[in-house]
């Protein structure tokens, strides 16, 4: 049992995380738009911002090149960073509430696979000048993600579809889909690079259209997931516990990674596969703040937005006139730490 004391703290710890994590973000927002092959002083950047707003006129200390990179090009990808990230740190923590796995991550059940696969179908199938080329990639990403999960649940459907079954139906079917990546690549040709480049992600030539695309999936995605975040909590007991108590774990685990596949796949169709961020973040989340989910889904939404932004930003700016592929990143982040994660095992 906790004394008052060590409740009063943990309290107050958990009350003061979400103002600091926004102010985290907001500032780490300003930075990051200022930063670039192209450098603008932070107070330039912020005076081009403030302009923006229909009620303030201030003195043009700026010229037009700056004003276009900083509202055409730097703001709309540092907003999409955020999205995106959000979306894959809210699906980390749902998937391992329901899993009960603070190993597992979005990708888990062949979500990242299925998309991989119909944005490569997309990319070597349709003619890159036709007028549906633009829209292909992002629906044929999202319709390989859900029928990947369909797969899933198709061949754990023979068993209770516990979290064993569900894991090892996601290592079948992202095996079978990995094969099938394979061999589309192998016959790709020329549009190689196009489809090596998607599967390691990136948010180059981002607009408006991206963020505005994906902001519906991740409102929803998270409302659904929040409102289960009780259900969330009584998981964690086991599922023996749960179903005493009267909750419906088949249903509410069935929604539950519905809701978070849906939320990786959106965000997969648009940007490629990045990696390690559904698990790095609620597990780094977790030993912050505990296992309440009440907590513990908008803290990992909000640290998910900071991580890949900051994530996008050392991935155009490390190397000069060079980008790197954001999922490389992540990727040089999180395996080391899923290696540390398994020798402690957690």
């Amino acid at each position: 049992m906790k004394t008052i004391k060590e409740q009063y703290y943990t309290m107050n710890k958990k009350i003061c995380l979400f103002p600091i994590m926004v102010i985290i973000l907001l500032i780490s927002t300003l930075i990051t738009i200022s930063i670039g092959s192209v450098p603008i002083p932070l107070g330039t950047t912020v005076k081009i911002l403030i302009d923006q707003l229909p009620v303030v006129d201030i003195d043009r200390t700026w010229n037009s090149i700056q004003e276009d990179i900083i509202l055409s090009l730097r703001l709309p990808r540092v907003f999409l960073a955020m999205i995106v990230g959000a979306m894959l740190g809210t699906a980390g923590i749902a998937f391992q509430g329901v899993l009960r796995n603070p190993l597992a991550d979005p990708y888990i059940l062949g979500v990242s696979s299925g998309a991989a696969v119909g944005a490569a179908g997309a990319i070597l199938f349709i003619n890159p000048s036709s007028f549906l080329a633009n829209a292909a990639i992002p629906l044929f990403a999202f319709l390989g993600a859900i029928l990947s999960l369909l797969m899933v649940f198709g061949i754990a459907w023979q068993r209770k579809r516990d979290t064993v079954s569900l894991i090892l139906a996601g290592v079948v079917v992202q095996s079978f889909l990995g094969a099938v990546l394979s061999f589309t690549i192998t016959i790709s040709g020329t549009k190689l690079r196009t489809i090596v480049f998607w599967m390691m992600g990136s948010l180059a030539a981002t607009n408006w259209r991206e963020v505005l695309f994906l902001i519906p999936y991740l409102v929803f995605g998270f409302l659904l997931i929040y409102a289960f975040y009780r259900n969330l909590n009584i998981l964690s007991l086991g599922e023996q516990a749960a179903q005493h108590l009267g909750m419906n774990v088949e249903g509410i685990r069935v929604i539950l990674l519905v809701a978070a596949s849906l939320l990786s796949a959106a965000a997969v169709s648009v940007v490629g596969i990045i990696g390690f961020v559904g698990l790095i973040v609620p597990h780094i989340i977790r030993l912050l703040v505990g296992p309440d989910h009440k907590v513990l889904i908008p803290a990992s939404c909000l640290a998910g937005a900071i991580f890949l932004l900051w994530s996008d930003t050392i991935a155009r700016t490390v190397i000069p006139s060079m980008e790197i592929p954001i999922g490389v990143i992540t990727a040089l982040a999180g395996a080391p730490f899923f290696g540390y994660l398994l020798k402690k095992k957690v």
